[in-house]
């Protein structure tokens, strides 16, 4: 599925910046509050910025600037989302963690030409003290906005198995797999008899592949016909009415007629094959017993435990018998402590190291995730050919994408419409003002 993409955000936060010496990076104390938003308000100071950023933004795009009053509802609007937004991030307590927030403030910070933190910091600061704390207050709350959407918008989106097989079987979604087509193209043009040709020819067609011989036959009184050998090539190069025609053929099938402007076209589908790469992945059997700690059970008495039944397994107990006795996973423990073929990806990044590290046949010593200490034990590898579920994935991604853009404008105005939102200016109000 779409990652909401953050440049957006950062454009806007730059942008900001770049305009920071000539606004209030703080509310002043003559500050008045234009909108109430839920248990939010928005100020004069905020609209005026924002009102820079949308003016800012239509100069950059040499758009002609609209007039002020219908600039300032626009900025207005666009706060009260935003402000309808945190209210929820508020409501859902969503917080970006230190490492995501760094790195999201680094990237502005490479955009302004400074390599690091501190030398951000002095450079904003510089211009107005507290300007980088508002910055960071500003890009943490994009963060947690971001984290949001991503969770009410694509819970929305239902794609069914059905919905990924139909996809997959159209020109795009052909073209998304690298597909190619070996095609046959004949035009018949002219000013007579051309479309009693060209039903000739089409019919001549199922019947044989030498185009030479029948532009031969058919080219007479007026009537040009002209064919084509395209050889193999991606449906993505095929003009996109045309790939749709040739996508659902079988070999040896043409397409009906196709008036155009020049003439009429039939294609003829020789051969397909699909894409050459296949995505073959190793895979492990493997099986683990999983203490945590908790409430009741100290760190230090969570480590006593897995090293005791360390030394058990050691001892020649039955792996099985252990893991279903001890282990927290109740998923896996049931069965013995099998977690079935476990694939790339899957798992956090210390158990598949030690996943991949430890051979066939033998047990590895107990580490530590987040979850807790492991033991695992890897029963058996394979090479598996993963391509069709990558294909469906890829599918499931793309409908993702196209659903999501119409998701979220459905969302934000669902929670625009149930905001409490009263505007304390009569000129900035829409109902008012119609």
């Amino acid at each position: 599925m779409k990652t909401i993409q953050l440049k957006h955000f950062f454009k806007a936060t730059a942008l900001a910046l770049a305009l920071s010496s000539s606004m209030a990076t703080f509310a002043q104390p003559t500050d008045e509050v234009v909108a109430l938003v839920d248990n939010s308000v928005i100020l004069k100071s905020d609209l005026d910025q924002s009102i820079a950023e949308v003016n800012h933004q239509f100069e950059s795009q040499k758009k002609p600037v609209p007039p002020e009053q219908f600039l300032k509802q626009q900025a207005l609007d666009q706060l009260i989302i935003r402000q309808a937004q945190l209210e929820q991030v508020k409501r859902y307590n969503i917080k970006p963690n230190e490492k995501e927030l760094n790195e999201a403030v680094m990237k502005v910070a490479a955009q302004s030409g400074s390599n690091s933190l501190e030398a951000f910091q002095q450079k904003l600061d510089a211009i107005a003290p507290g300007t980088y704390e508002s910055l960071r207050n500003r890009i943490t709350e994009d963060l947690a906005i971001n984290r949001l959407r991503q969770q009410m918008v694509m819970s929305r989106i239902k794609i069914s198995d059905q919905d990924v097989d139909n996809f997959l079987k159209t020109p795009q979604g052909q073209a998304a797999l690298g597909n190619q087509v070996h095609v046959l193209h004949v035009r018949i043009s002219g000013n007579n008899n051309v479309a009693k040709v060209a039903e000739q020819v089409k019919a001549a067609l199922k019947d044989s592949n030498d185009i030479a011989a029948i532009d031969k036959k058919f080219t007479a009184n007026g009537v040009k016909v002209e064919s084509a050998d395209t050889g193999f090539r991606n449906l993505s190069d095929i003009p996109s009415e045309l790939a749709a025609r040739v996508s659902p053929l079988q070999v040896g099938q043409t397409t009906d007629l196709i008036p155009v402007q020049d003439g009429i076209h039939v294609l003829k589908l020789i051969d397909r094959k699909g894409a050459d790469q296949k995505a073959i992945v190793p895979q492990y059997k493997a099986r683990h017993i999983l203490i945590q700690p908790s409430e009741v059970v100290s760190p230090e008495n969570a480590k006593q435990q897995i090293d005791s039944i360390y030394n058990r397994l050691k001892a020649g107990e039955d792996f099985a018998v252990l893991a279903a006795t001890f282990s927290n996973d109740p998923g896996s423990a049931r069965d013995g402590g099998s977690l079935g073929w476990v694939n790339p990806g899957v798992m956090v990044p210390e158990f598949e190291t030690q996943m991949k590290n430890t051979p066939v046949g033998q047990t590895s010593a107990p580490f530590q995730t987040q979850f807790g200490w492991h033991i695992l034990q890897v029963t058996d590898t394979r090479q598996q050919d993963m391509t069709r579920e990558y294909q469906e994935r890829m599918a499931r991604q793309i409908l993702g994408e196209r659903q999501f853009d119409a998701e979220l404008d459905s969302w934000l105005r669902e929670i625009r419409s149930n905001a409490f939102v009263e505007i304390k200016d009569p000129s900035l109000d829409r109902k008012k003002n119609k």
